[in-house]
């Protein structure tokens, strides 16, 4: 039987016999306490003790002559032990992958050391989960250079074992942004006629990640290369202390002597730091086995042994005192962490006590410890109901998230509408608080898929957006290339209306891609400025002419203001023509000073109605003053606006006459003397003679067009 063997069934008896506080706390890592507790004292488990102690003893003797000594075949077991069950950092770890074509720093996994853990680990998954989730909603939403920044800051900030689910949280969430900005490229680059064999791409950015995260690996590997020597160096001091507890029973000294040695031991075991975790509990029990060994042998000397069961009896009651304080403390996870601390302390830092307190201490500690572990899974089970609201109003987040995804218009201003809602979601699920533990990865993942799939989505909107871009860049370019082949054209009267026509087009073509916004624009009006300058230049010459020709226009309407009728119609009118005929002659006046031709307008009106003519004739004499009017702003539009107005209402008269002449047709036996009859025929007549008067009307429009 090896001595691995041996230390194994010894802890196994140990754990038979009750003679540990396994039941108490199963593991120094997790310290969950159990309900039943108990405390052996019965002597045949302690004669079994001694049998095995006795047959550890007579193993080691035989070994030490042929063998290698007891200690390195422990540490060669437990390195084996070590490397077979505790995670290999490359298997836990995603690959830094790009793309198969991308170059990239060389992170190998080889070199990586085993992940140790040691005896003094301690596992909070509350405060774990908390820290995950803070991460998670932290690197969410932020841009890749602040994910390299936030990663920097951890390396350089925080302990390098603290940090690994955020780190590893980090480099997902970084290599789920580069991946997509990865595919796209990819996209346009095969779209442009590329090889797929040819593809590479990468970014300073992503370097700068995979430098940060290569530095990551060396710092934790360097770690735990130390933390597994510094491991085994204590694992080997206290595998040597166990051995001098054993040779103590063997020593023929003063018993005084003896007792000191052992007091230093104890010392010296418990200022020898963790040990490798999946070899503590054989270490540790058979330590303790060893010690109830010493004590069994200081039974020769009552005097010794009563005293430190006197000392060990007063620090269990500390203990207890302590723990019974602790079920009034309604900080149940504060408790609960001090009580995890009390029974380390209970198992590594206090001895065996006198046989008949023996029950009553443990008694005591397990009753407080059960009402601490009782008020802790009744406060469990009422935050699990409100986790399970959580998780029902995290998943109605998660719903409301792909609703978004699937209804939001193809539109930017939609999308953008659509972004501020999911902020809006997103913070709700982060506020909402924790769900319960078995839930948690799942809703996590359902949650970040939702936004996964809006986000793509939204990508693709603005991948197509991109494209109408590139399109309306290829419009604007054809307006420069316009605006630019006519600016010094100096043809005034056809290019103005061309220039104003494009500068119109502009503004319905939409977006351009940003890096050619600004180029694009400063050409166009680089362009247009030019050409209105010149006009504005030619302008400011003829401006000199128009004021003149307004100052010949005042002097002919105060002239024609105190102008008096002579009774004579015939030379009247001719007088009155001839104005009108040297106001059209003055030519252009200022555009801000055409209201002198309305008030030359009313002048003339009034004149003709104070003439002796007709009214037919009235009326194409001021409609030959209005067309001068028209025609003297050159604005070809009023023109044809005009002729649309007297042709339609040409067709109007037209028609009322055909329907009040059919209207007759229903009155052929009726006297024309009849008073309804007479008055259809007397608006028959006037609407003739309205249609005569139109129709001379466009016939002069059509003079001057």
């Amino acid at each position: 039987m090896s001595d691995l063997e041996k230390l194994s069934e010894n802890e196994e008896i140990l754990k038979n016999s009750k003679e540990t506080t396994e039941e108490i706390v199963p593991s120094e890592d997790t310290f969950e306490i159990n309900n039943t507790f108990s405390e052996p004292d019965t002597k045949k488990d302690l004669e079994t003790q001694e049998k095995v102690v006795e047959e550890i003893s007579s193993e080691v003797a035989n070994k030490k002559k042929t063998k290698k000594p007891i200690i390195e075949d422990f540490i060669s077991e437990i390195e084996l032990v070590s490397t077979t069950n505790t995670l290999d950092i490359k298997n836990s770890e995603k690959e830094m992958t790009d793309s198969d074509s991308e170059k990239k720093p060389e992170l190998e996994a080889e070199d990586d050391e085993v992940e140790v853990t040691s005896s003094d680990d301690e596992e909070i998954e509350e405060e774990e989960n908390n820290d995950s989730i803070t991460s998670k909603k932290e690197y969410s939403a932020m841009s890749k250079a602040q994910l390299v920044a936030a990663l920097q800051e951890l390396i350089k900030s925080k302990p390098i074992p603290e940090i690994k689910n955020e780190v590893e949280e980090l480099k997902n969430e970084f290599n789920s942004r580069f991946e997509e900005e990865l595919a796209e490229k990819k996209e346009e680059f095969l779209a442009q006629g590329g090889n797929i064999i040819d593809f590479q791409y990468t970014t300073p950015i992503k370097q700068n990640f995979n430098s940060a995260y290569f530095e990551y690996k060396e710092k934790r590997n360097n770690h735990y290369k130390k933390l597994k020597n510094d491991l085994q160096a204590n694992l080997k001091k206290r595998l040597e202390l166990i051995e001098e507890l054993k040779g103590l029973i063997d020593v023929e000294e003063n018993i005084n002597t003896t007792y000191k040695l052992f007091k230093d031991i104890q010392i010296r075991w418990r200022e020898a730091g963790p040990i490798p975790r999946d070899g503590y509990n054989t270490v540790w029990n058979t330590y303790h086995h060893h010690v109830e060994n010493f004590y069994d042998f200081l039974h020769l000397n009552r005097e010794f042994r009563d005293l430190d069961f006197k000392h060990n009896l007063e620090q269990k009651l500390k203990i207890i005192n302590r723990a019974e304080e602790l079920t009034k403390d309604e900080n149940l996870n504060k408790v609960f962490r001090e009580l995890q601390m009390l029974h380390k302390m209970w198992k590594e830092d206090t001895g065996p006590v006198a046989k008949e307190y023996r029950d009553e201490v443990w008694d005591r500690f397990s009753a407080a410890t059960k009402i601490i572990h009782d008020k802790r899974a009744l406060l469990q089970k009422e935050l699990e109901k409100d986790f399970e609201k959580n998780l029902e109003k995290k998943n109605e987040v998660i719903a409301q998230i792909k609703t978004l995804a699937d209804t939001t218009k193809e539109s930017h201003q939609a999308w953008q509408q659509s972004i501020k809602t999911l902020e809006t979601l997103r913070n709700q699920f982060f506020n909402l608080g924790k769900v319960p533990s078995k839930n948690n990865e799942e809703s996590w993942n359902s949650f970040k898929d939702a936004v996964n799939s809006f986000n793509k989505k939204k990508n693709r909107f603005y991948k197509n957006q991109k494209k109408d871009q590139f399109a309306n860049l290829a419009k604007k370019q054809e307006l420069i290339k316009i605006a630019e082949e006519n600016k010094d054209n100096e043809d005034f009267d056809v290019v103005t209306p061309l220039m104003k026509k494009i500068q119109n087009e502009w503004k319905t073509i939409g977006h351009v891609p940003r890096k050619d916004s600004d180029k694009v624009w400063k050409k166009f009006k680089a362009a247009c400025n030019h050409y209105f300058d010149k006009v504005n230049a030619e302008r400011k010459v003829a401006n000199k002419e128009e004021v003149e020709a307004f100052e010949k226009k005042t002097a002919l309407m105060e002239e024609l203001e105190t102008f008096l009728l002579s009774g004579d119609t015939k030379k009247d009118l001719e007088t009155i023509k001839s104005t009108i005929a040297a106001w059209k002659e003055i030519g252009k006046i200022p555009y801000n000073k055409k209201n002198i031709d309305g008030k030359f307008n009313k002048i003339i009106d009034a004149l003709f109605k104070k003439l002796d003519i007709s009214k037919k004739e009235v009326e194409l004499l001021k409609y030959d003053n209005k067309l001068v009017a028209i025609s003297s702003k050159e604005d070809e539009r009023k023109m044809q606006n005009e002729h649309f107005f007297i042709s339609k209402k040409i067709e109007e008269v037209k028609a009322e006459i055909n329907q009040l002449e059919n209207n007759l047709g229903f009155f052929q036996h009726v006297n024309d003397k009849n008073p309804l009859v007479r008055e259809v025929h007397k608006n028959i007549q006037r609407l003739k003679d309205d249609l005569e008067l139109w129709k001379a009307k466009l016939g002069k429009l059509k003079e001057v067009m």
